[in-house]
């Protein structure tokens, strides 16, 4: 089992569509595990984003994710990580699938409405920055054998 991280950015607080990106991982078997709504503080910001700093797009970044409430979520399941990307789809939502939450509710590339960890390194990364110790509940659901084997 994998636990990755998923922030549903500002765009996707203010659209109120934060239950229908949930449910879509729920949906494919993903378990909820942690879970915050929360304004993003410029420290968590500049740490979450520190790769991308001295970059021209990095002030932006910034100013996107601190400008409204985000919802941050740990999810766990198989290939956890490799499985949101695909449910988030490509960057651009112009350009991403249909079916992928991107490319049904999104048109922009800068308001792409989800952040989901790129490998599991990052996931570990990420998690560590956004909960603290007991934040992340393990737990066992009866589905997840009808789920998984």
């Amino acid at each position: 089992m994998e636990t990755t991280l998923i922030i549903l950015k500002p765009d996707a607080v203010q659209r109120g569509l934060m239950g229908r990106i949930i449910d879509r991982f729920e949906r494919k078997g993903l378990a909820v595990v942690g879970a915050k709504f929360m304004k993003v503080s410029e420290e968590i910001a500049t740490q979450h984003y520190a790769e991308h700093q001295g970059k021209p797009f990095f002030p932006d970044l910034l100013s996107f994710i601190t400008s409204s409430p985000v919802l941050v979520l740990a999810l766990r399941g198989d290939g956890a990580v490799a499985v949101c990307r695909k449910l988030i789809g490509q960057t651009n939502g112009a350009e991403a699938d249909p079916g992928t939450i991107r490319g049904d509710f999104g048109l922009s590339k800068s308001l792409n409405m989800v952040h989901g960890s790129d490998s599991l390194e990052s996931a570990e990364r990420e998690l560590a920055i956004w909960f603290g110790e007991g934040e992340i509940v393990d737990y066992d659901r009866s589905v997840q054998g009808w789920i998984s084997s």
